[in-house]
């Protein structure tokens, strides 16, 4: 017997009763012109409509709504909770990220997350069903009774998470299998992870789950970190592990990861407050079973799980996945075989490391021997060189591999890896193939990593283990992804402007440099293949409406090295202007948030290096004029701490910037170290309820308005000269 699974669960919102659920209305009314409870009922049902949006997308991949939509209704979800300082714990609003953590608690595991035995030959496989038979046949079951489960065998991250009445509580890393880094903060952030259940969870739910990268986000996101110059990921479980262990839980909101959910670890009934039983659902009886649960509480769980009646079943299960490995989204590295029952389970019981009633069929390792036949090596947008072996064709695990990173010049040096030399390839969670040890040397010394750019033979520097060309936006290789950085919505957002037009353009010597865009006319690109005149109109049009650009886009938009969106806003409201910027030496870029010396020194690199500043200036020259921003330097405010609650005459955001451009502080909480409460309109009560508790002063607009215009500082902003 085999058998597929399959599921219903009911919904986090009905359409029927939500109306943001299909079709949803996205002309919201001002915020200012609701009263707290109309927000808070409008609130709820964003929630509720959100968390079925993540649902269908993330878990079923059948999305009710355009991203555009989803987006509108996120912010406006955004916009209530800041504008009433409604509550947001477990909010769709919170997988953006938290504030950064000071580092990671150890929490000990409601039960233990054991190893799992394995092996890689189908004969142990068997053994393992002759030891459970006669384990069961000892404990008085029917030895012929046994069904197995079969699942992945994900290579990912192992994970605890706790719910509790339904409500994400905890999450935690597995670490020695009986406690592990507290993760909460950063595994909130995961949309595959809910915030709340849906259904009729238990009063406490502990699940075991695995984080990881999909392929294909992992192939994206490790060829964002080689253009903007950093080491990539060897491969997605890294990634993975790398991710969940950053502090800053905005890092992990930005990274593509995602978990699957395949055991339970506790499950807790409750009772009712008079202490009689509140009828709560059971445990299934089987592992089946609570797939049907996770199913039905909106826990994601992979869908190529099957149920057999005996060991060949499972082996067959092996090899059918096995088969089909290339065309999965995330990496395996086998499957897992687990009897069903759980009263069979107890019976079977564990040893100290792993259970009895569970195995692990691995598949082969993917490694192969072959020649290197030649060394390429390649530049990146930030000028960073990456050899790449070029090798006699192999096959590894079932894949034809021809190339093979060799990630940097120091890694090539601790190989002692030359062109004719005998190596060993590894496929690296089922993606990147790369070589891990010389097997057989056949060539005299060492590759001769290259001192000038294979490109435009600019001279080439070293930077610790990495390599990069100095020619800058000089450089062809850089300068074609240099443009396709410019023209990225976080930048200058240029439409129609990607990378297979940018290539026409390069290959039709229309753009030998960041400049020339400016110099297109409609009439060439309608003389490219694939364009007409209004495609050609349009990209014009697109291009002049740059011509005035935020100084902070203009800056994300050159492609400084460890320079984003938010690095740059931070140079625009401190300098003021480009020249500013262009003429800062590296203490006053130090004196920049979030600028620290190496930062400091990366700007200052790219900005002296001369093909890039020739490119600056040609885009000045196109009357590419970056706008100024008002910079106030006076510290009328020093010292003091505002919190902001309510709707006030301008946004939060903007009031919290007027008073930091004033030298004073701006926090989101309430705390003794707060110097005023400044209330708007309708305002939360929890930072209303910790003023008083912390002997806070509580003022209205007006009041704020008054206490800073004694300071010589007008309110609000809009006013100042």
């Amino acid at each position: 017997m085999t058998s597929a699974h399959s599921g219903s669960s009911p919904r986090h919102a009905d359409p029927d009763e939500n109306p943001y659920v299909e079709a949803p209305p996205t002309d919201f009314e001002p915020v200012g012109e609701l009263s707290e409870m109309e927000a808070a009922e409008q609130a709820s049902l964003l929630r509720a409509a959100i968390r079925e949006h993540d649902h269908r997308y993330y878990l079923k991949a059948d999305p009710l709504v355009p991203d555009e939509t989803y987006d509108r209704l996120f912010t406006r979800l955004r916009e209530l909770e800041d504008a009433f300082d409604l509550p947001t714990k477990n909010s769709p609003t919170r997988r953006v990220g938290g504030e950064p953590l000071d580092g990671l608690a150890t929490v000990e595991h409601v039960a233990p997350m054991r190893s799992i035995d394995n092996a890689t030959e189908a004969e142990a496989v068997r053994e393992f069903d002759e030891r459970v038979r006669k384990g069961l046949g000892a404990a008085g079951f029917d030895p012929k009774a046994v069904e197995y489960v079969c699942e992945p065998k994900f290579d990912g991250l192992s994970l605890e998470v706790i719910y509790e009445d339904g409500e994400y509580a905890r999450a935690a890393t597995r670490g020695d299998g009986t406690a592990g880094d507290d993760v909460t903060e950063q595994v909130r952030t995961i949309r595959s992870v809910p915030g709340k259940l849906r259904g009729d969870p238990p009063a406490r739910l502990a699940v075991r789950g695995e984080a990881y990268m999909p392929r294909d986000d992992f192939e994206t996101y490790n060829d964002e970190l080689i253009e903007r110059g950093e080491e990539p990921f060897a491969n997605p479980r890294n990634a993975a592990a790398g991710t969940l262990r950053q502090l800053d839980p905005a890092v992990v909101a930005e990274r593509p990861l995602e978990v699957f959910f395949f055991d339970v670890l506790g499950w807790e009934t409750g009772e009712e407050e008079d202490g009689s039983d509140a009828d709560p659902p059971e445990r299934p009886d089987t592992h089946w079973g609570e797939f049907d649960a996770f199913d039905a509480f909106g826990l994601r769980r992979a869908d190529r799980v099957e149920r057999v009646g005996d060991i060949e079943g499972a082996l067959a299960y092996r090899d059918r996945l096995m088969a089909d490995r290339e065309d999965l989204n995330f990496a395996i590295d086998g499957v897992v075989i687990a009897v069903d029952d759980r009263a069979h389970r107890e019976a079977l019981g564990s040893t100290a490391r792993a259970p009895r009633w569970a195995f692990a069929y691995k598949f082969p390792p993917r490694t192969a021997t072959t020649t290197v036949e030649g060394v390429t090596v390649q530049v990146g947008r930030t000028g960073r060189l990456t050899p790449v072996a070029e090798l006699a064709p192999v096959d590894v695990g079932g894949v034809t591999v021809s190339r093979a990173t060799l990630h940097n010049p120091a890694e090539i040096e601790a190989l002692g890896v030359n062109v004719g030399d005998r190596v060993r390839i590894y496929r690296a969670g089922d993606v990147i193939p790369y070589v891990p040890e010389v097997v057989e040397k056949r060539s005299e010394g060492t590759y001769a990593f290259p001192d000038a750019c294979p490109i435009c033979d600019a001279p080439v520097e070293r930077d610790g283990p990495l390599a990069f060309c100095t020619g800058g936006l000089g450089c062809p290789a850089q300068l074609e992804r240099a443009i396709e950085h410019w023209a990225r919505r976080d930048a200058l957002d240029i439409e129609g402007l990607g990378p297979e037009r940018v290539e026409q353009l390069r290959e039709a010597d229309l753009v030998e440099s960041l400049p020339d865009l400016y110099d297109l006319t409609v009439e060439d690109l309608a003389a490219l293949e694939g364009w007409g005149e209004t495609s050609a109109e349009n990209l014009i049009a697109e291009l002049n409406a740059t011509r005035d650009p935020p100084l902070d886009d203009f800056l994300a938009g050159l492609g400084i090295p460890d320079v984003g969106a938010t690095t740059a806003r931070a140079l625009a409201a401190h300098f003021g202007d480009l020249d500013a910027i262009l003429d800062a030496d590296e203490d006053a870029l130090r004196a920049v948030d979030d600028v620290g010396p190496e930062v400091a020194e990366s700007i200052r690199t790219f900005l002296d290096t001369e093909e890039n500043r020739t490119a600056i200036d040609g885009l000045r020259e196109r009357r590419i004029d970056p706008e100024s921003v008002d910079v106030e330097s006076g510290d009328a405010l020093d010292g003091l701490t505002f919190v902001f609650t309510g709707s006030l005459s301008t946004t939060r955001g903007e009031a919290q910037a007027h008073v930091e451009a004033h030298g004073a502080n701006a926090t989101s909480s309430v705390s003794g170290n707060t110097d005023y409460l400044v209330a708007g309109e309708s305002p939360g009560r929890s930072k209303r309820d910790d003023a008083d508790t912390e002997g806070v002063p509580v003022v209205d607009e007006d009041g704020f308005a008054d206490l800073l215009s004694e300071r010589g500082v007008v309110w609000p902003p809009e006013s100042d000269e």
